[in-house]
């Protein structure tokens, strides 16, 4: 199964020292064992995990720091990683997006619906995605 990390799964997978990170590492480790199971991202997703790195001031990356990362991450032998391209406009937004905090989580669960995968994520209340879960 592919899963398609959102921005702060990807962001809690990349730094260590993020509160969630051992969560989000767990479970990637447990999905690097199945010989189907990959991680994926998206131009939203990188985007979004290198703005996250180097705006908050408890990351304090610079953009390259961040891109360099996100590099390594996707080198690594396990999990295995892909990139999904994002052909989707505003016309596929899925109709439960009512507010705008939602539209980018809409666009990425469709996006990875329609890629043959689904959203992994922290936040609860996205239909259709896989919350990644704490004990694994």
């Amino acid at each position: 199964m592919k899963y398609l990390l959102d921005v702060n799964a990807l962001v809690a997978l990349g730094f260590n020292d993020h509160e969630l990170h051992r969560r989000v590492a767990s479970w990637v480790k447990v999905l690097a064992s199945d010989p189907h199971g990959e991680v994926a991202t998206c131009s939203i997703t990188e985007l979004g995990f290198v703005r996250v790195l180097v705006q908050a001031t408890q990351y304090g990356f610079s953009v390259s720091q961040a891109r360099s990362l996100l590099q390594q991450m996707k080198r690594a032998k396990a999990p295995r990683f892909s990139f999904v391209l994002d052909d989707h406009d505003i016309s596929r937004i899925p109709s439960w997006v009512k507010t705008a905090k939602q539209t980018t989580d809409g666009h990425l669960a469709q996006l990875a619906k329609a890629k043959g995968g689904i959203l992994a994520t922290l936040d609860e209340g996205i239909p259709g995605s896989l919350i990644i879960p704490a004990d694994v």
